[in-house]
């Protein structure tokens, strides 16, 4: 029988396993296990054929102590408070861990957009800021795009909010277009920075990214980008998990000679779906789901949801990994940690590996509050100077403590967030 997990319980679990090597407080480490403010809310909605559907949804501020809360929306069907719960925390260690002056928050919908009209989706995100917008501001609580929502539903709640509070507010809502207060960048700064983590990594080992092999699950905004970093800088990437709505069910597209990055993005919808029919017209190997996770590859990414790595599924990677780079939020299971560890298996964290999106979410906020627009290539020599910087921390930390990466991760950012929350008086 498959162990069911709940995300926030794994989060839950992580800190405790940190809070003890740091000997940190009862009082501190009671408030850091749970979210400071919560909120449950439902969202009527017209819908096109003049029924009115009732949405579920969340936001949750985990912990402000370094700053404004931040943090990004996401609609999915399967969508649970814990998973928020758990997102939220996770985006308090990320923004420590890059050492950006912002908390963790997260929000969610209980919807599917794939059965949704594009206007059915507008009012849905003006009717979530409706419920919000005393609670969202640039110095309180900032939203960004997550799974399933984009730059276009940032901007519908954007212009919702600027309605309400008459004028303009920019910095309020992150991920937006550019050229309507975006920043160059933003689109590829998850999944270049998980490269950026990743190139760090194999200098470390002796090792020339062109030398390697890669297989990857989900291929989503963050995927894609990874995808394309990583062979634009010589990787081979032979494998890529999808998931397609029509069948409810994940595949693995193959090409044991590399994937064609731009012909695969030429054949998937705007949810990350690729259209398997096509890729197999063009010779790709159409195989289930979870035949990305064994491929005789160096370096593993998981780029799709929480909870996919598991110790039932851990047997099928191949002893040739040497790498996991974790793209998604939660992807392995606390309980398998110990068991990569003692494969030796590197596996750099994913909080630090894709803290580029609320990185460059970060630098959208500075501009907007300028009113002043880098340059895309300004913008990414910043964020890889960030992420390189956070990877070099993380990494010297953890052989000086003879740590796993995970949790020198976790010490660092735990204790910046602790050490915040005491200066502050509040333990």
């Amino acid at each position: 029988m498959l162990t069911q997990y709940n995300p926030y319980e794994n989060a839950k679990a992580q800190l405790d396993k940190v809070a003890g090597i740091l000997d940190l407080d009862n009082a501190t480490q009671d408030l850091l296990r749970e979210p400071m403010k919560e909120v449950h809310f439902t969202i009527p909605v017209k819908m096109d054929d003049g029924s009115t559907k009732i949405f579920k949804a969340f936001r949750i501020i985990h912990n402000d102590a370094r700053g404004p809360a931040k943090g990004g929306i996401r609609f999915h069907p399967q969508e649970t408070v814990d998973t928020v719960r758990a997102l939220s925390m996770w985006m308090t260690w990320k923004c420590a861990v890059v050492n950006i002056p912002l908390g963790g928050g997260k929000g969610g919908v209980i919807c599917d957009p794939h059965n949704l009209s594009l206007s059915e989706q507008e009012r849905l995100c003006r009717g979530y800021v409706r419920r919000l917008h005393a609670l969202l501001d640039p110095n309180k609580d900032v939203p960004a795009p997550d799974v399933m929502t984009n730059g276009q539903h940032m901007l519908w709640m954007l212009d919702e909010y600027e309605v309400i509070n008459g004028g303009h507010y920019p910095g309020v809502i992150t991920g937006k277009p550019v050229g309507i207060g975006g920043s160059l960048g933003r689109t590829e700064a998850t999944g270049y920075g998980i490269i950026y983590v990743l190139k760090g990594m194999l200098s470390e080992m002796g090792l020339a990214l062109a030398d390697t092999t890669a297989s990857l699950q989900g291929f989503g905004n963050v995927g894609e980008y990874a995808a394309r970093m990583y062979t634009e800088l010589g990787g081979r990437l032979i494998a890529v998990s999808s998931w397609s709505q029509k069948d409810n069910a994940s595949y693995t597209i193959k090409r044991a000679s590399g994937c064609d990055i731009q012909q695969l993005v030429s054949f998937k919808d705007r949810y990350g779906s690729i259209n398997k029919e096509k890729a197999a017209e063009a010779g790709y190997e159409v195989l289930p789901g979870d035949q990305w996770i064994s491929q005789d590859v160096d370096i593993l990414i998981p780029a799709a949801l929480e909870n996919q790595i598991t110790p039932d599924v851990l047997p099928k990677i191949s002893p040739k990994v040497r790498i996991i780079c974790e793209g998604a939020n939660g992807p392995t299971t606390p309980d398998c940690d110990p068991i990569i560890k003692a494969r030796g298996i590197e596996l750099l964290p994913d909080f630090l590996c894709n803290a580029g999106g609320v990185t460059c979410s970060y630098f959208e906020q500075v501009q907007c509050n300028m009113n002043y627009f880098w340059s895309k290539d300004e913008v990414l020599q910043k964020l890889e100077y960030t992420m390189t910087e956070a990877f070099r921390a993380v990494y010297k930390l953890a052989r000086g403590k003879q740590l796993c990466m995970r949790d020198a991760a976790y010490v660092i950012a735990v204790s910046r967030v602790a050490e915040a929350v005491k200066l502050r008086g509040w333990t």
